[in-house]
């Protein structure tokens, strides 16, 4: 389950509350940054403007591919760990605003954890160090340490032992060919 804390709002939709719940001038300084960081080629200058104007938790070596959409209210709710890849053009969520109420939540993506390009990730999700998410993907639940997942919706492909398996089957097949 998604840890989200739920704000209710009376009369119209949530979004039109948008700027009772942020800043307006924090949403315009976060998208300028995060123009900017989509579209330059640089990784230490993209995890540097992250860093330093968006105050995000961004572990050493991880990358952010071209095109990648923080939120745009919320980037100070979005760690990653170390030597991480975010593919191309996904969307990092840590708010949602719906009817009759809007909720917030933590991201946490973990150390050495690979994101196929073009996915989602809800608020309030923990996807565990070594995890895998397969291109597309809609991260609506907890992805746990070492899990291989994909698809919308998103369900398990390989469990971490399963994967541990399949590497040393690949491994075993490697090192038998390096010899012929």
């Amino acid at each position: 389950m998604r840890r989200t804390t739920r704000y209710r709002v009376e009369g119209a939709n949530s979004l039109w509350h948008v700027y009772k719940t942020v800043p307006f001038w924090k949403v315009v300084k976060n998208f300028i940054v995060i123009q900017i960081a989509r579209y330059t080629p640089f990784l230490g200058m993209k995890n540097w403007l992250y860093r330093t104007f968006l105050r995000m938790k961004i572990g050493e070596q991880t990358s952010f591919a071209l095109m990648v959409m923080l939120d745009v209210m919320f980037p100070e709710k979005i760690s990653v760990g170390r030597n991480t890849v975010i593919g191309y053009n996904t969307t990092i969520l840590a708010h949602e605003y719906l009817i009759k109420e809007y909720r917030l939540g933590d991201v946490e993506i973990g150390n050495e954890v690979m994101i196929g390009a073009n996915s989602t990730i809800m608020p309030g999700i923990k996807i565990g160090d070594g995890a895998i998410v397969s291109a597309g993907t809609l991260v609506h639940k907890d992805v746990p340490e070492g899990t291989f997942v994909g698809g919308n919706p998103m369900r398990v492909i390989y469990t971490k032992e399963e994967l541990a398996e399949r590497s040393a089957v690949d491994e075993m097949y490697a090192t038998k060919s390096e010899r012929n």
